[in-house]
């Protein structure tokens, strides 16, 4: 069993609640997922089965995309709703839509992060989390991440009531990005205190979330005999450019790790290459050796 189950995960539970429960369900411990989810956040959530777990690296670094809500008015200390506040202002009116839309622009691109204290993010051997719950504090690495996209989706909101404006978004990022950080980050642009109200991720490894599957639906299709769920590694490095393997490029080089001869491939970007038609390693042009080398071997994929 070899591929990448893109699984919707809900909220409530951990990404790697759903790696022990699937490691059950299939019967396999070669599981793992591509980049942590947090509880309060769903959607789209590849995991990584057999030999594609070794591409999990490889997944996680692929650009994410998400649809959530900022709260203008409130900070947390968590950031996103689960928080206690930390500060809070009545908005006498709404912030006009120009405005919004000028600073979602002046987020995008190359930007600097600070991880948010709950975070899974170690400092000295410890996550940020724990710091955080035993009330400590801690010098926190500053992130280079990169915003592809940033903007106001439908209109805003605002409470008369309560003082406070929410807004729609959408976000296309590096691995790394810290979502409810953003929200914040957007609130300190206006000279507001903000936190992230809600967030899905709506697109990972490629895949959306008509993508996807619940984890009840695949539990029933294990029962029923079926194996649909797991998109095949082929399917999943599709993208990447392929070279078809001879006879003596495989029983002689490539079976034993060994570096290849190519040259009409393009050495600008990596190399899939198959054996009758499935993957069976990734290769990357080596400016030194000047030749191709292997970087991710799945041999065992069938």
């Amino acid at each position: 069993m070899n591929g990448v189950v893109p699984l919707n995960k809900e909220i409530g539970k951990t990404s790697s609640d759903y790696v022990y429960v699937l490691r059950k369900v299939l019967k396999t411990k070669k599981i793992g997922h591509t980049g942590t989810l947090d509880p309060l956040v769903n959607g789209v959530l590849p995991i990584c089965v057999g030999q594609a777990t070794k591409l999990v690296n490889l997944l996680t670094n692929s650009p994410k995309e998400y649809e959530g809500e900022i709260t203008l008015g409130r900070s947390t200390t968590t950031e996103d709703r689960e928080g206690d506040t930390v500060e809070q202002t009545k908005l006498e009116h709404p912030i006009e839509l120009d405005r919004l839309n000028e600073t979602f622009q002046s987020m995008t691109g190359e930007l600097k992060q600070i991880p948010p204290m709950f975070s899974a993010v170690k400092v000295n051997g410890r996550k940020l989390y724990e710091y955080a719950r035993a009330g400590e504090t801690v010098e926190r690495p500053v992130r280079d991440i990169m915003i592809y996209d940033f903007h106001i989706l439908g209109d805003p909101k605002f409470d008369q009531t309560t003082g406070l404006q929410t807004l729609r978004f959408h976000v296309r990022c590096s691995k790394g990005t810290y979502v409810r950080t953003l929200a914040v980050e957007f609130g300190e642009r206006l000279n507001l205190p903000a936190f992230m109200s809600q967030l899905t991720r709506t697109k990972s490894a490629g895949y959306t979330l008509d993508d996807t599957f619940k984890l009840s639906d695949i539990e029933s299709m294990v029962e029923s005999g079926s194996t649909d769920f797991i998109k095949s590694i082929d399917d999943v490095l599709d993208y990447i450019p392929a070279h078809q393997l001879s006879n003596e490029e495989w029983d002689i080089k490539v079976s034993h790790g060994g570096f290849l001869d190519l040259p009409d491939a393009d050495i600008k970007q990596d190399l899939r290459v198959t054996k009758d038609g499935v993957t069976k390693a990734i290769y990357q042009w080596d400016t030194q050796r000047k030749t191709w080398v292997p970087d991710i071997m799945l041999l065992k994929n069938e």
